[in-house]
């Protein structure tokens, strides 16, 4: 399995930007969907982007559509959100996880390996 580590997390006003990334170990990520998760107190884990293995296709839940971006550098081993116009809703744990299924998922089973999560606090 691949070992992830989640980073950018921070506050920021409402509008702002932040950028996540996800730097994963090991020599197997370009093997691997990607996806990015986030939970907020309370609630359930939920879907918000993902990326297929080269890069070439992407899915978002539609609270984000516009406003959020995943990205990935296989030379590099990481997997990036880039969140514009965040909102107070945005405010969640972020995850990265990594999927060996071939096209991406929003289900959170299917996904194998999580990274420990990172902050995102969004003030009105």
């Amino acid at each position: 399995q691949v070992q992830l580590v989640e980073s950018g997390g921070g506050l920021v006003q409402a509008g702002g930007s932040l950028r996540l990334s996800c730097a994963a170990s090991g020599r197997s990520f370009s093997n691997y969907v990607m996806g990015w998760f986030r939970q907020a107190p309370g609630k359930e884990r939920d879907f918000v982007a993902g990326i297929t293995r080269s890069g070439g296709s992407t899915d978002y839940t539609d609270s984000v559509k516009g406003r959020f971006t995943i990205s990935r550098d296989n030379a590099k081993n990481t997997v990036y959100l880039q969140m514009n116009s965040l909102k107070p809703e945005d405010t969640a744990v972020y995850y990265c996880a990594a999927s060996t299924r071939v096209v991406v998922t929003s289900v959170p089973y299917e996904y194998n390996s999580w990274g420990q999560g990172t902050q995102v606090t969004v003030s009105s």
